[in-house]
């Protein structure tokens, strides 16, 4: 079994079985065979690797949709008798390609995009505009036009200027004989401090999202020329009525990423609805829909409590009944934004190992002496994973090829950029026989990894694999240095 270390961090507890995986953080259809090697439905990492090569991002297309129609059942369930059910949006920036999106589609969901070229994929896939949401906080002309020639179902709008310039491009529209009408949600900043990294955390008034609903200072009402009882939310909300062009659907707000306690979207839930009902009365309006956002998390480390998707959408159910009975009013049309927890845990990644090392790092616990800590490297690192260099993100890894019975050993799994904030997964016990040629899988990356890589270095960026059926195949192959070296314009030049 081996020892605990000095050096692992207060939550990482001694493992007492090192070949055992914990559930929550892996596809439902990931486990080890008889022989002690990791396989994804019925398909082996040693079979992967020597079909695809490392390191590989393997997806289950069984675990996505079964995750996405957990969601998509649980919350037309809770709501359904509140109003009428949910509408679902997949938050494509999680992690999107042409056959996530068409899954998407086929199991009843909705699509979240917040660029043109996400709005690409859906266009390429096939998805009706209809179904469609732009996002963005600084969504360009071309961006908003393209929406507008989709007919996307939704603008999430996020300050008073894109307001104007999404009201001003669809008169324009309109001029030249096109629809003319932009159907717009205001994106709103509760000032909910929801209990996550500072940079994921999207409701507090001092970022770039959204129109606050703190009224202004009177310096600050004062030098814009408004009035200081007025919100930037209410203020946008007068001018969207008021605007030709605009069709106000309806009230949005994302208090941010990687949320586990309930109380945050509680209390956004009652301030929106709050909110919602004040604007109806004061422009004698009904706004027919509300979005709840999403951020639920998942279980990167044993640690990690995520909540099924049954369980949240009771909860909030609950809170938006009462508050709309407080009100007395309708509940508008809810709709939600998961992405990261149905991609999640969906998807693991592939590595070869490659080089060891062990080094002498201080002793936390007395500074005159020094401890063993185990370095393993593997062939990615930060251009395939960049959440634990942004966001200090902890992940957990296994043994793929093998089951070991060796004593654990803490180790940290770090790729092989030249970078020493390189770091795949900072704290973890693997076995102390882990050598150079054997497959390490990191589960939990199926959100914000391929969707963040990079080439640094002039790696070239893995592929996805998408696993269903006991068959594997590309959903987005790897690049190739020749992939790299045909955009530069140099490199055809003798």
């Amino acid at each position: 079994m081996g020892a605990a270390s000095p050096l692992a961090p207060a939550w990482l507890a001694l493992p007492e079985d090192l070949n055992a995986l914990h559930a929550p953080s892996w596809a439902h259809d990931v486990a080890r065979n008889d022989g002690g090697e990791l396989a994804v439905g019925g398909v082996t990492v040693s079979e992967l690797k020597e079909r695809f090569g490392t390191p590989l991002f393997v997806m289950s297309e069984d675990d996505f949709r079964a995750r996405a129609r957990a969601f998509r059942d649980a919350f037309d369930e809770a709501f359904r008798e509140l109003c009428g059910g949910v509408d679902v949006y997949y938050a494509g920036k999680a992690f999107l390609s042409v056959e996530v999106a068409r899954w998407v589609r086929e199991e009843g969901l909705r699509l979240d995009t917040c660029s043109g070229g996400e709005l690409a994929v859906a266009q390429r896939a096939g998805l009706p505009g209809a179904i469609l949401g732009l996002h963005g906080n600084n969504k360009s002309v071309a961006e908003i036009r393209r929406a507008l020639d989709l007919g996307v179902g939704r603008i999430v709008v996020d300050s008073i200027d894109e307001l104007e310039r999404v009201a001003r491009i669809a008169q324009e529209r309109r001029a030249e004989g096109e629809a003319g009408v932009a159907k717009v949600m205001l994106r709103l900043t509760p000032g909910v401090h929801a209990h996550t990294h500072e940079f994921i955390a999207t409701a507090h008034e001092d970022q770039k999202f959204g129109l606050s609903m703190a009224p202004f200072t009177a310096e600050d009402a004062a030098e814009r020329g408004v009035d200081p009882e007025l919100s930037a939310a209410e203020q946008a909300v007068d001018a969207a009525v008021a605007l030709e062009g605009i069709e106000l659907l309806g009230l949005h707000c994302h208090i941010g990423s990687q949320i586990f306690e309930p109380d945050g979207f509680e209390i956004a839930a009652r301030k929106l609805l709050s909110f919602h009902d004040a604007m109806q009365r004061k422009h004698g309006i009904t706004l027919p829909e509300m979005d709840l956002g999403g951020g639920h998390g998942i279980a990167y480390t044993p640690v990690d409590t995520p909540r099924p998707a049954a369980e949240i959408a009771q909860a909030l159910a609950a809170v938006v009944r009462e508050a709309c009975g407080e009100l007395g009013i309708g509940c508008p049309r809810i709709s939600i934004e998961p992405g990261r927890a149905i991609v999640g845990s969906t998807t693991f990644t592939l590595y070869e190992v490659g080089t060891r090392k062990t080094v002498q790092a201080e002793d936390p616990q007395d500074s005159s002496r020094t401890l063993p800590r185990r370095y393993v490297s593997v062939d990615g690192g930060m251009s395939d994973n960049a959440r634990p260099v942004l966001y200090d993100a902890d992940y957990s890894a296994a043994l793929a090829n093998r089951a070991s019975d060796a004593p654990a050993q803490l180790s940290r799994v770090v790729g092989k950029h030249c970078e020493s904030g390189d770091i795949v997964v900072k704290d973890v016990y693997l076995p102390s026989d882990v050598r150079a040629g054997d497959l390490l899988a990191v589960p939990g990356t199926g959100a914000y990894c391929w969707a963040l890589a990079s080439n640094y270095n002039y790696l070239a960026r893995p592929g996805v694999v998408a696993v269903s059926g006991g068959s594997a195949r590309w959903i987005i192959r790897g690049e190739t240095e020749e992939d790299l070296l045909n955009r530069d314009m140099g490199a055809a030049q003798p």
